[in-house]
Protein backbone atom coordinates (compact mmCIF):
# COMPACT_ATOMS: atom_id res chain seq x y z
CA UNK A 1 0.00 0.00 0.00
CA UNK A 2 2.69 2.44 1.00
CA UNK A 3 4.63 1.67 -2.17
CA UNK A 4 1.84 3.05 -4.44
CA UNK A 5 1.77 6.58 -2.97
CA UNK A 6 4.92 7.97 -4.67
CA UNK A 7 3.61 6.76 -8.04
CA UNK A 8 0.30 8.58 -7.49
CA UNK A 9 2.17 11.74 -6.55
CA UNK A 10 4.31 11.54 -9.69
CA UNK A 11 1.20 11.00 -11.87
CA UNK A 12 -0.48 14.03 -10.33
CA UNK A 13 2.56 16.19 -10.87
CA UNK A 14 2.82 14.99 -14.45
CA UNK A 15 -0.85 15.75 -15.03
CA UNK A 16 -0.48 19.25 -13.65
CA UNK A 17 2.56 19.87 -15.86
CA UNK A 18 0.64 18.60 -18.89
CA UNK A 19 -2.25 20.92 -18.12
CA UNK A 20 0.15 23.85 -17.78
CA UNK A 21 1.72 23.02 -21.13
CA UNK A 22 -1.72 22.72 -22.72
CA UNK A 23 -2.76 26.07 -21.20
CA UNK A 24 0.39 27.72 -22.58
CA UNK A 25 -0.32 26.23 -25.99
CA UNK A 26 -3.87 27.59 -25.84
CA UNK A 27 -2.57 31.06 -24.96
CA UNK A 28 -0.03 30.89 -27.80
CA UNK A 29 -2.68 29.87 -30.34
CA UNK A 30 -5.04 32.56 -29.04
CA UNK A 31 -2.27 35.14 -29.30
CA UNK A 32 -1.56 34.20 -32.92
CA UNK A 33 -5.26 34.27 -33.88
CA UNK A 34 -5.90 37.52 -32.02
CA UNK A 35 -2.83 39.18 -33.56
CA UNK A 36 -3.99 38.10 -37.00
CA UNK A 37 -7.45 39.47 -36.33
CA UNK A 38 -6.05 42.77 -35.07
CA UNK A 39 -3.89 43.08 -38.19
CA UNK A 40 -6.95 42.51 -40.39
CA UNK A 41 -8.91 45.12 -38.43
CA UNK A 42 -6.15 47.63 -39.07
CA UNK A 43 -6.37 46.96 -42.82
CA UNK A 44 -10.15 47.37 -42.72
CA UNK A 45 -9.97 50.63 -40.75
CA UNK A 46 -7.23 51.96 -43.04
CA UNK A 47 -9.26 51.18 -46.16
CA UNK A 48 -12.44 52.69 -44.69
CA UNK A 49 -10.70 55.89 -43.59
CA UNK A 50 -8.85 56.26 -46.89
CA UNK A 51 -12.08 55.90 -48.87
CA UNK A 52 -13.95 58.37 -46.65
CA UNK A 53 -11.20 61.01 -46.55
CA UNK A 54 -10.65 60.76 -50.33
CA UNK A 55 -14.38 61.23 -50.95
CA UNK A 56 -14.80 64.14 -48.53
CA UNK A 57 -11.72 66.07 -49.69
CA UNK A 58 -12.49 65.46 -53.38
CA UNK A 59 -16.09 66.62 -52.90
CA UNK A 60 -14.96 69.71 -50.96
CA UNK A 61 -12.48 70.74 -53.67
CA UNK A 62 -15.04 70.21 -56.44
CA UNK A 63 -17.75 72.05 -54.50
CA UNK A 64 -15.51 75.07 -53.93
CA UNK A 65 -14.51 75.10 -57.60
CA UNK A 66 -18.17 74.96 -58.64
CA UNK A 67 -18.93 77.97 -56.43
CA UNK A 68 -15.88 80.06 -57.27
CA UNK A 69 -14.44 78.85 -60.63
CA UNK A 70 -10.99 79.42 -59.13
CA UNK A 71 -8.22 78.15 -61.41
CA UNK A 72 -6.11 77.47 -58.31
CA UNK A 73 -8.71 74.99 -57.05
CA UNK A 74 -8.78 73.38 -60.49
CA UNK A 75 -5.04 72.67 -60.38
CA UNK A 76 -5.36 71.58 -56.75
CA UNK A 77 -8.03 69.12 -57.86
CA UNK A 78 -5.78 67.63 -60.55
CA UNK A 79 -2.94 67.22 -58.06
CA UNK A 80 -5.31 65.75 -55.49
CA UNK A 81 -6.56 63.12 -57.94
CA UNK A 82 -3.02 62.02 -58.82
CA UNK A 83 -1.82 61.96 -55.21
CA UNK A 84 -4.82 60.23 -53.63
CA UNK A 85 -5.12 57.91 -56.63
CA UNK A 86 -1.61 56.60 -55.99
CA UNK A 87 -2.24 56.20 -52.24
CA UNK A 88 -5.55 54.43 -52.84
CA UNK A 89 -3.97 52.00 -55.31
CA UNK A 90 -1.19 51.07 -52.87
CA UNK A 91 -3.63 50.53 -49.97
CA UNK A 92 -6.07 48.64 -52.18
CA UNK A 93 -3.35 46.23 -53.33
CA UNK A 94 -2.29 45.67 -49.71
CA UNK A 95 -5.89 44.89 -48.69
CA UNK A 96 -6.35 42.47 -51.60
CA UNK A 97 -3.12 40.68 -50.70
CA UNK A 98 -4.36 40.42 -47.11
CA UNK A 99 -7.71 39.07 -48.33
CA UNK A 100 -5.88 36.33 -50.21
CA UNK A 101 -4.20 35.19 -46.99
CA UNK A 102 -7.05 35.65 -44.49
CA UNK A 103 -9.88 33.29 -45.42
CA UNK A 104 -11.85 34.07 -42.28
CA UNK A 105 -12.12 37.83 -42.98
CA UNK A 106 -11.87 37.72 -46.77
CA UNK A 107 -15.45 38.89 -47.31
CA UNK A 108 -14.99 41.95 -45.08
CA UNK A 109 -11.70 42.84 -46.74
CA UNK A 110 -13.21 42.54 -50.22
CA UNK A 111 -16.17 44.69 -49.12
CA UNK A 112 -13.79 47.46 -48.05
CA UNK A 113 -11.97 47.10 -51.39
CA UNK A 114 -15.30 47.58 -53.17
CA UNK A 115 -16.04 50.70 -51.13
CA UNK A 116 -12.66 52.14 -52.10
CA UNK A 117 -13.33 51.40 -55.76
CA UNK A 118 -16.62 53.33 -55.61
CA UNK A 119 -14.53 56.52 -55.41
CA UNK A 120 -13.29 55.93 -58.97
CA UNK A 121 -16.62 56.61 -60.79
CA UNK A 122 -17.31 59.49 -58.38
CA UNK A 123 -13.99 61.18 -59.21
CA UNK A 124 -14.54 60.53 -62.93
CA UNK A 125 -17.96 62.19 -62.65
CA UNK A 126 -16.38 65.21 -60.96
CA UNK A 127 -13.77 65.45 -63.75
CA UNK A 128 -16.47 65.18 -66.42
CA UNK A 129 -18.53 67.93 -64.78
CA UNK A 130 -15.44 70.11 -64.35
CA UNK A 131 -14.82 69.85 -68.11
CA UNK A 132 -18.41 71.00 -68.72
CA UNK A 133 -17.85 73.97 -66.38
CA UNK A 134 -14.65 74.89 -68.22
CA UNK A 135 -16.64 75.08 -71.45
CA UNK A 136 -19.45 77.18 -69.99
CA UNK A 137 -19.86 80.81 -68.94
CA UNK A 138 -22.19 80.93 -65.91
CA UNK A 139 -23.30 84.54 -65.96
CA UNK A 140 -25.60 86.08 -63.38
CA UNK A 141 -27.32 89.07 -64.98
CA UNK A 142 -28.67 91.77 -62.68
CA UNK A 143 -30.96 94.52 -63.92
CA UNK A 144 -29.30 97.72 -62.69
CA UNK A 145 -31.01 100.10 -65.15
CA UNK A 146 -33.81 101.19 -62.82
CA UNK A 147 -36.47 100.05 -65.29
CA UNK A 148 -37.98 96.74 -66.39
CA UNK A 149 -36.10 94.92 -69.16
CA UNK A 150 -37.74 92.55 -71.63
CA UNK A 151 -36.73 90.23 -74.47
CA UNK A 152 -33.13 90.03 -73.30
CA UNK A 153 -31.11 88.21 -75.93
CA UNK A 154 -27.67 86.86 -75.04
CA UNK A 155 -25.84 86.99 -78.36
CA UNK A 156 -22.59 85.20 -79.17
CA UNK A 157 -21.07 81.85 -78.19
CA UNK A 158 -23.93 79.46 -77.38
CA UNK A 159 -26.34 82.34 -76.79
CA UNK A 160 -29.36 82.44 -74.51
CA UNK A 161 -32.52 84.34 -73.65
CA UNK A 162 -34.21 85.93 -70.64
CA UNK A 163 -37.85 86.91 -71.06
CA UNK A 164 -37.99 89.65 -68.44
CA UNK A 165 -35.98 91.17 -65.61
CA UNK A 166 -37.63 93.43 -63.08
CA UNK A 167 -35.65 96.30 -61.56
CA UNK A 168 -32.92 94.80 -59.35
CA UNK A 169 -33.83 91.22 -60.34
CA UNK A 170 -31.09 88.68 -61.15
CA UNK A 171 -31.02 85.53 -63.23
CA UNK A 172 -28.18 83.12 -64.05
CA UNK A 173 -27.71 81.80 -67.58
CA UNK A 174 -25.29 79.07 -68.65
CA UNK A 175 -23.75 80.11 -71.98
CA UNK A 176 -21.85 77.41 -73.81
CA UNK A 177 -18.43 78.46 -75.15
CA UNK A 178 -18.19 77.54 -78.84
CA UNK A 179 -14.55 78.26 -79.62
CA UNK A 180 -13.38 81.87 -79.99
CA UNK A 181 -16.37 84.15 -79.46
CA UNK A 182 -17.72 87.25 -77.73
CA UNK A 183 -20.89 87.82 -75.70
CA UNK A 184 -23.17 90.85 -75.72
CA UNK A 185 -26.76 91.67 -74.77
CA UNK A 186 -29.61 92.89 -76.91
CA UNK A 187 -32.67 93.96 -74.90
CA UNK A 188 -35.71 96.22 -74.70
CA UNK A 189 -35.74 99.05 -72.16
CA UNK A 190 -38.70 101.51 -72.19
CA UNK A 191 -39.56 100.29 -75.68
CA UNK A 192 -36.06 101.03 -77.02
CA UNK A 193 -33.67 98.41 -78.31
CA UNK A 194 -30.25 98.53 -76.64
CA UNK A 195 -27.02 96.62 -76.83
CA UNK A 196 -24.38 96.05 -74.20
CA UNK A 197 -21.07 94.14 -74.28
CA UNK A 198 -20.52 91.46 -71.66
CA UNK A 199 -17.15 90.18 -72.83
CA UNK A 200 -15.27 90.91 -76.02
CA UNK A 201 -13.42 87.60 -76.09
CA UNK A 202 -13.79 84.15 -74.60
CA UNK A 203 -12.54 80.77 -75.79
CA UNK A 204 -12.50 77.09 -74.86
CA UNK A 205 -11.49 76.23 -71.27
CA UNK A 206 -12.17 79.81 -70.12
CA UNK A 207 -15.43 78.93 -68.37
CA UNK A 208 -16.13 81.14 -65.36
CA UNK A 209 -18.83 81.98 -62.85
CA UNK A 210 -19.29 85.75 -63.14
CA UNK A 211 -21.72 88.56 -62.42
CA UNK A 212 -22.80 91.20 -64.92
CA UNK A 213 -24.83 94.30 -64.07
CA UNK A 214 -27.00 95.45 -66.95
CA UNK A 215 -26.76 99.23 -66.87
CA UNK A 216 -26.54 100.26 -70.53
CA UNK A 217 -22.75 100.54 -70.52
CA UNK A 218 -20.28 98.27 -72.32
CA UNK A 219 -17.89 96.35 -70.13
CA UNK A 220 -15.60 93.32 -70.27
CA UNK A 221 -15.78 90.78 -67.45
CA UNK A 222 -12.21 89.67 -68.21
Amino acid sequence: MFGNKPTTTIDLVGGVNSMKKFSRLQKYVYLIVNTKRMATERYIKLGRRTALISFLLGTAIFGLYFLTSSSGLLFLGYGFILFTGLINVVILIAILVRAGKDNENRKRLLTISGIMLVNIPIMLAYCWFAIILLGTMRITFTNDTGTELTDIKIVGCGGGHIGKLEKGESKTVWVKITGDCSIYLDYLSNGQRKEETVTSYVTSSMGQKVNHKIDGRDKDIF
